[in-house]
């Protein structure tokens, strides 16, 4: 008895579940059943119900009464199940509209669902709707195909995009370009399936398929990353005998394998093949040819190449300033470094902070510290702030060659501008001061310093140190004198 009681208890709550679906559907969608087709007082639509209920006494529930009056135009059910938030309730909806007499869902209302299910990993509710449209022989736009092909690959279901691809010829849909790449795409992402992918390639004509220079692209990415060069390079040349033009990604693809390879020359050659045919490399390529070349300490051709950029079409970026100009400061050519920050105003590339950072580390570097004490200013000027190793090894520089008194300016030029010295700065210069006995000009630089917000950063307490020091021993040398 118990059971029964709770049986009947658990009929009434998914009945009264359903009625309350029910009503979203009528008073959210604007769907009336028959029998409220006209707008009527509430006490006379009750009394239509009743008499509704009273004259036919077939049905046995609410859900049943509703079932069998309820009557809806497709479009309406397609833009209640689009407005659900909860997939399983669109389904319910779509569910209790096809158990309606003589009603049919349109593609629309099967297409929204079914991305809606799949986009919430309903993956066996979704397969369900899809064979339920090849069994009623419902057309199939290509369309909701590619949808299924990247739902499962941002399931990582490499193996049900796969089957997807195949089974499209199933529906009487026929395959395209645009499938096989999202299929492609999906499968190298996986490197164990970089042969399935190969083989997919290889079988596509079988499915009316022309592989297109996208297609090859992928292809050629994934050998390049998995260090099957000759195989990326294979594909090349079959793209050029199968007619299928290469585009600008298809030679930066090779030139970077080459690049990572340290194959520079043959990636030059590519990219004056690359041009001979009329292509306007872009500036990842430059890029990668540029760090390349640099690495190899081909310091002249990188900046022959740099100049080459405009004159083809392409207009060197900051990047790619930057990066010969790294090459150059680490090669010990900071004075052709200075050239080329010196050209980038003239075409039109102002250089940023890496630009004075890079340089400005070069030439100290190299003890050229009346350049790098100019470029320290102009970074200044214009509101650049200098790396706290770099300010230090500058000072240090100085320092170190006697030269206290720029050191200091230096150092006041930082102060001005609202840096902070690190600690090893201060017990750099204030010792140097103090030896010199030039209390004159350590006056001056504690001014400064008083000016400034001073910061944990700062250290000038812990710096004093070093001048507390000194002054004991002055003191302790004039009580011998004495």
């Amino acid at each position: 008895m118990h059971q029964a009681l709770h049986h009947s208890c658990n009929s009434r709550l998914c009945i009264k579940h359903h009625f309350s679906l029910l009503q979203t559907l009528f008073f959210h969608s604007s769907i009336t059943p028959l029998n409220f087709r006209h707008e009527k007082p509430l006490h006379q639509q009750q009394q239509s119900s009743s008499r509704v209920i009273t004259k036919n006494p077939k049905p046995q529930n609410d859900l049943e009464l509703f079932s069998t009056t309820l009557i809806a135009s497709p479009t309406r059910i397609q833009k209640l199940i689009a407005s659900q938030s909860d997939p399983l309730l669109a389904k319910e909806i779509f569910d209790l509209a096809s158990r309606q007499p003589n009603f049919r869902h349109s593609y629309s209302t099967y297409h929204t669902l079914i991305i809606k299910l799949g986009n919430a990993r309903q993956f066996t509710l979704m397969e369900k709707l899809l064979l339920q449209l090849k069994r009623l022989r419902i057309p199939i736009t290509p369309g909701l195909f590619s949808r299924l092909i990247c739902i499962y690959g941002d399931a990582q279901m490499p193996e049900k995009a796969l089957k997807t691809f195949y089974s499209i010829i199933e529906f009487n849909c026929k395959p395209t370009s645009k499938h096989l790449n999202h299929v492609l795409g999906i499968l190298v992402a996986h490197r164990w399936f970089l042969r399935p992918a190969y083989d997919l390639f290889r079988a596509a004509h079988k499915y009316g398929v022309n592989p297109n220079v996208k297609s090859y692209n992928i292809l050629m990415k994934a050998f390049c990353y998995n260090d099957e060069l000759s195989v990326a390079y294979k594909l090349f040349n079959e793209m050029l005998k199968r007619e299928v033009l290469p585009d600008v990604e298809s030679y930066r693809i090779l030139m970077q394998a080459l690049c990572r390879k340290s194959q520079v020359t043959k990636a030059m050659d590519l990219l004056n093949d690359m041009l001979n045919k009329g292509f306007v490399p872009d500036t990842l390529s430059y890029t990668s040819l540029l760090n390349s070349l640099c690495r190899k300490k081909k310091l002249k051709e990188a900046y022959k190449l740099l100049c080459r950029m405009k004159v083809k079409g392409c207009n060197p970026s900051i990047t790619h300033y930057n990066t010969v100009i790294l090459g150059l400061c680490r090669e010990g050519r900071a004075s052709d470094a200075i050239k080329v920050l010196d050209d980038m105003d003239s075409n039109g590339c102002l250089p940023n902070l890496v630009s004075y950072r890079t340089l400005v580390g070069g030439l100290i570097d190299q003890g050229m510290f009346d350049d790098a004490k100019k470029y320290m200013e102009e970074m200044l000027s214009k509101d650049f702030s200098p790396h706290f190793s770099i300010s230090h090894l500058l000072i240090k520089g100085l320092c170190n060659v006697g030269r206290i008194e720029e050191a200091s300016e230096v150092l006041v030029q930082l102060l001005k501008h609202g840096e902070e010295p690190h600690l090893g700065t201060w017990e750099e210069v204030i010792p140097r001061i103090c030896e010199t006995e030039e209390m004159e000009r350590l006056e001056i630089l504690l001014d400064e310093v008083i000016k400034v917000d001073l910061t944990p950063h700062t250290r000038i307490v812990d710096a004093g140190a070093a001048l507390e020091e000194y002054l004991i021993k002055k003191i302790k040398a004039n009580s011998r004198k004495g």
